[in-house]
């Protein structure tokens, strides 16, 4: 059977409907991402996805899921700070990939067996450092928050992805023309940090990651 432009039909599936959500939302983002025109990506008709899927949130479901499989599941046999550290960096590496995913990572309400065992293994891996329950809670909580909202701002920087140079050109468009009276501290941050050779915001990833990593340990060391 012919696709809707003529073309042999290629076999469907959740699977393939999956992928190619996914590489449509890294073309257009997830907001403009529709069934019609899913299917016009797929080249078949819009009907013909609902055999394999219910809806979008459906689809949405498996998108989250396939950017989770992207991200390498901590194992909780190595030790605790080098397998969530691991983690951080994976995460916002397919967070980069897929920056629509961002938002909607953690919204899911039907989530498939690709989210829930990624979220086993990084449980039975804080879990297994035998720090108190609130302490692991609060350790999940401010990691995540940290390499999602790193990745929004990488994401949403102006002119950029987070190099350097480019961060550079929309400082000297924005802060350089600002007013040091009125702006002491914006000017002193950017003249003396950001516009500095070899300036990369993505070069503050690390070094975050640590200093909540080591406040972790600290805080585990006065539960003893």
């Amino acid at each position: 059977m012919a696709s809707t432009d003529g073309r042999p039909r290629a076999a469907l599936g959740r699977d393939k409907i999956v992928s190619g959500a996914v590489e449509l939302a890294d073309e257009i983002g997830l907001d403009p991402l529709t069934i019609r025109r899913l299917a016009d990506h797929l080249g078949v008709r819009p009907m013909s996805l609902y055999h394999y899927v219910s809806s979008k949130d459906d689809i949405v479901d498996g998108m989250v899921g396939r950017v989770f499989d992207e991200v390498e599941r901590p194992d909780p046999a190595a030790p605790w700070r080098e397998a969530i550290a691991g983690r951080a960096r994976s995460l916002r590496a397919a967070l980069r990939r897929h920056p629509w995913a961002i938002p909607i990572m953690e919204s899911r309400r039907t989530p498939g067996a690709d989210i829930l065992d990624h979220h086993e293994a990084m449980l039975a891996t804080w879990l297994g450092t035998g720090f108190p329950l609130p302490l692991v809670a609060r350790g999940v909580a401010v990691v995540d928050a940290f390499v999602y909202g790193f990745a929004l701002q990488e994401a949403a920087l102006p002119f950029g992805d987070g190099g350097g140079g480019d961060l550079t050109e929309a400082s000297e468009r924005i802060i350089v023309p600002l007013s040091p009276e009125r702006y002491p501290s914006l000017v002193r941050f950017t003249m003396e940090h950001v516009m500095q050779p070899g300036y990369e915001f993505a070069d503050s990833f690390e070094p975050g990651l640590d200093l909540i990593l080591d406040g972790v340990e600290r805080s585990a060391a006065q539960t003893e």
